[in-house]
């Protein structure tokens, strides 16, 4: 990995102002930054990659069908190495989010408080770091989804470790595990945080504990297949920390209208007609007789019309993605309490625990139906689609692939690890995928370059640098 020293500019948009003396200074260096701007930065930077449809950075919402291009069809046919796609989501999640998260902490870590402050800059303190150290657990487990093996104990101490090692994916999910409980347990409600520097939940502890517990759920049902006792100990504990209990608490990025604080997606699509709907979630939604398709998608003359996966299409033949993709202000979702019912429904499945799971089955649903204001049309859906105990990995590995059709890198687990639904990689895919959809994205061609031999351990430490190659907790 190289070494990069990012400036927060675009926190400074939310949060600050620069004078005119500031066009002198180097822009890729940090002068007076302040742990709320780093953070601000990180978040939004965070929510961009999460968010965006850009085929040079998150190409999930391709590979799990819900929509394919329509010129330029390399990445729904999972060629992701022509616009080096892999070095982009590197790059967004290590320097972009996790760099400055760390830099945040160095800031906070190193702080003198005044002596009005030192009373209360102890508990100011363990609340910025938790919140720091919850944001790096998230981002570190996305990245470990995504590749499996990665450079992490070394990872952000580039002064040290210039070429830093790939650790095992199993033992950085224990990791995270023990770090994220400390960081639940560190938070106090009666200290500081960031104050509006936090545009996640504006310094609101309790609904940072809440995410705390429902991060912890998901990092607990992840593990699932591959380690049950500690997966089972795991969501018994966020469970018993207090979870997300609407979609008040979901944890987003409050985008602006105003240029580069709108919404990725918003960026991408209100100028290029590049995406239409993909047939196979069209052709779904309109078998089930799905209401969300109205606001999923437009139509074409009354009626929903999806695109083969993989093949070029006129951007006025087919559906194209609903007003929340040409809306700047669409918030980005990081979690949401849709997809925590999901996971709690899948505990409930899997172990009894948290609950009855066609109940929590049914609440996950009706929360998806909320999220886009069709809150009457859900219990008529439910009642047509009831949850299946006889395939529970059915039912709620296809009902979450709906539902988090605005969180594709979150469906993308869902699909991995239910093995529902059953999707068919198209024709057209290219030889590397092996006729599959990818279970993993490459390591970053870069990586082979700078750091060679670490890159040549891990690759075969995991089986191998390829699409298909499973990530540790994908074991189906």
């Amino acid at each position: 990995m190289k070494k990069y020293i990012i400036t927060p500019i675009l926190a400074l948009l939310f949060v600050g102002c620069t004078t005119a003396d500031d066009v002198n200074l180097d822009d890729h260096a940090f002068y007076n930054a302040t742990q709320e701007s780093l953070l601000t930065y990180a978040q939004k930077e965070l929510s961009d990659y999460m968010n965006t449809p850009s085929v040079n950075e998150n190409n999930f919402r391709l590979t799990m069908q819900y929509w394919t291009e329509t010129i330029y069809v390399n990445e729904s046919n999972y060629d992701f190495t022509n616009r080096n796609v892999s070095n982009n989501v590197w790059t967004d999640n290590y320097v972009n989010v996790l760099k400055n998260l760390d830099q945040a902490e160095r800031i906070i870590n190193a702080y003198a408080p005044t002596p009005s402050e030192l009373a209360s800059w102890p508990a100011k303190k363990k609340n910025q770091l938790a919140i720091i150290d919850m944001l790096k657990v998230y981002t570190f487990q996305i990245l470990v989804d995504t590749y499996g093996d990665i450079p992490y104990s070394q990872a952000l101490n580039i002064d040290l470790y210039p070429l830093p090692k790939y650790d095992k994916a199993s033992e950085i999910y224990s990791s995270l595990i023990t770090k994220l409980t400390a960081d639940i347990n560190n938070l106090s409600t009666t200290g500081g945080t960031f104050g509006n520097g936090d545009i996640y939940y504006k310094g609101d502890i309790t609904k940072w504990k809440k995410f705390g517990n429902s991060l912890l759920l998901k990092l607990g049902i992840t593990l699932a297949d591959v380690n049950p006792t500690l997966a089972q100990s795991t969501v018994n504990q966020a469970l018993a920390g207090g979870l997300m209990t609407s979609s008040d608490d979901n944890c987003q990025f409050q985008y602006l209208e105003a240029s580069p604080n709108e919404n990725p997606m918003y960026q991408e699509t209100s100028s290029r007609d590049d995406f239409i709907a993909g047939k196979t979630l069209v052709d779904y939604m309109n078998t089930n007789n799905d209401p969300r398709i109205s606001a999923y998608y437009t139509d074409v003359d009354g009626d929903y019309i999806g695109q083969i996966i993989g093949t070029p299409g006129e951007f006025a033949d087919f559906s194209n993605a609903g007003d929340f993709a040409y809306t700047a202000t669409t918030p980005g979702i990081i979690l949401s309490y849709t997809e925590v019912s999901f996971y709690r429904a899948e505990a409930a499945a899997r172990w009894g625990i948290g609950g009855n799971p066609a109940a929590l089955y049914s609440t996950a649903i009706t929360s998806s139906f909320n999220d886009w204001g069709l809150a009457s049309d859900a219990a008529a859906y439910i009642a047509a689609h009831p949850y299946n105990a006889a395939n529970w990995k059915k039912s709620i590995g296809e009902q979450a692939w709906v539902a988090m059709y605005n969180q594709a890198i979150t469906s993308w687990n869902f699909f991995r690890r239910l093995d529902y639904p059953q999707l068919v990689a198209p024709s057209t895919a290219i030889p590397n995928a092996e006729g599959k959809v990818p279970v993993r994205l490459q390591y970053p061609a870069a990586e082979a370059t700078t750091n060679g031999s670490n890159y040549s351990a891990a690759s075969a430490a995991i089986g191998g640098d390829k699409l298909t190659t499973k990530i540790f907790w994908d074991v189906n």
